[in-house]
């Protein structure tokens, strides 16, 4: 996805219906699935509270369902945090400056 026109937000609606603004951090193939690490977005002129339990990173699956891209939630808790560890990494490899 390109970053030509700045961050890619996405909303979403949970199972009670509520909408859930997201802001695009990454996206990754494993295992041939695709998954995208989220961050909820704060409105502009507000700081996110970190220690809220609303935010922090969400991760989602891409699966095709009747023809049609949709997002979903991770199956079971080892695939979370299999791929939760998978974008840590590609995170902390994309915020060092190349000194190895």
């Amino acid at each position: 996805m390109s970053e030509e026109f700045g961050p890619n937000f996405i909303t979403v609606t949970d199972e009670d219906g509520n909408d859930i603004e997201l802001e695009l951090l990454d996206v990754l193939e494993h295992k041939g699935q695709t998954y995208m690490a989220f961050f909820p977005a704060v409105p502009e002129g507000e700081e996110a509270d970190e220690d809220s339990d609303e935010y922090g990173m969400v991760i989602l699956k891409s699966i095709q369902e009747n023809g049609e891209e949709l997002l979903s939630t991770l199956d079971s808790e080892e695939e979370l945090a299999e791929v939760y560890d998978l974008f840590m990494e590609m995170l902390f490899e994309d915020g060092e400056d190349g000194d190895a």
